[in-house]
């Protein structure tokens, strides 16, 4: 499967033993929108706010990356939760089009999972005059997915730092301009405003306009445009929409890896990470 499918091929396919679509809709940060009650037919609830981040705390930082990623032990007990099994396919959307449908993919691509991501998400679906149902707790079957995890996946604060001092690879922050100029205050508590020094800003929404990801040419060249040809380490606020940037990448071909704790971790004011505030 692809990593990235549309409306069309979901409805020819919806219903296929084997193929499991997740609801990872989220509220964004500083929001407390309720996620949709209603989604794709047959789809489960996949919780990046709740059962599928970490939650506990580190350090005495609070949250680590408040979106960071499961165990692979727990993840996978998780996936069993909701019903993953082997050898499922699974396709991630969300309420927002591309936003954190992306994150759920990387996760499960990550765990050794067949994922991909629904091209314009929800809205698309809708638009194309598809039904809506219940998003379900779990697909009804018994779980029992084993994750294969691969550790390139993610990385922590250290390797992100050591990039931006050697140049190895580029740090494409995915959050919005004004965010990484520090010119918008972060939403989230006690962390300070600016950016890793060294970063480059590429806002997630300049990959995925209106929810849907520009065709690989132009994904290849803005991607180029950041970061030359070096591998890229993509980061945001959490976690979440780093991964839009690492979905852009795979599918022009890149190599990528995604910042777990981004900039809730490095900006946090417990950090001791060096910060550049230009707002």
């Amino acid at each position: 499967m692809r990593d990235l499918v549309t409306v069309d091929w979901l409805a020819e396919h919806l219903g296929e033993d084997g193929l499991v679509v997740i609801d990872a809709s989220m509220a964004p940060p500083g929001t407390d929108d309720p996620l949709p009650e209603a989604g794709i037919p047959g789809a489960v609830r996949f919780d990046i706010d709740g059962d599928f981040s970490r939650q506990d705390a580190a350090d005495g930082l609070g949250p680590v990356g408040v979106h960071e990623m499961l165990p692979p032990a727990r993840f996978e007990q998780r996936l069993r939760e909701i019903g993953i099994r082997a050898g499922d396919r699974v396709v991630a959307y969300d309420a927002a089009g591309i936003y954190s449908s992306a994150r759920a993919w990387w996760m499960l691509r990550a765990a050794g999972i067949d994922a991909a991501v629904l091209d314009g998400g929800l809205p698309a679906w809708a638009e194309a005059g598809h039904p809506l149902a219940p998003v379900a707790a779990s697909t009804g079957a018994p779980g029992d997915v084993t994750v294969r995890w691969d550790a390139s996946a993610f990385v922590d604060a250290h390797v992100t730092a050591a990039a931006l001092a050697s140049g190895e690879a580029d740090v494409l922050d995915a959050r919005s301009p004004s965010r990484f100029s520090g010119e918008e205050a972060d939403p989230r508590e006690g962390v300070r405003a600016g950016h890793m020094p060294g970063a480059i800003s590429l806002h997630y929404g300049a990959l995925a306009p209106e929810g849907r990801m520009l065709p690989t040419n132009a994904l290849a060249q803005r991607l180029r445009e950041a970061a030359g040809e070096r591998p890229i380490i993509a980061s945001c606020g959490s976690g979440v929409t780093a991964a839009v940037v690492a979905l852009a990448a795979t599918i022009a071909g890149r190599e990528a890896t995604v910042y777990d704790g981004s900039w809730s971790e490095w900006g946090h004011e417990g950090s001791g990470r060096p910060v550049v505030a230009e707002g």
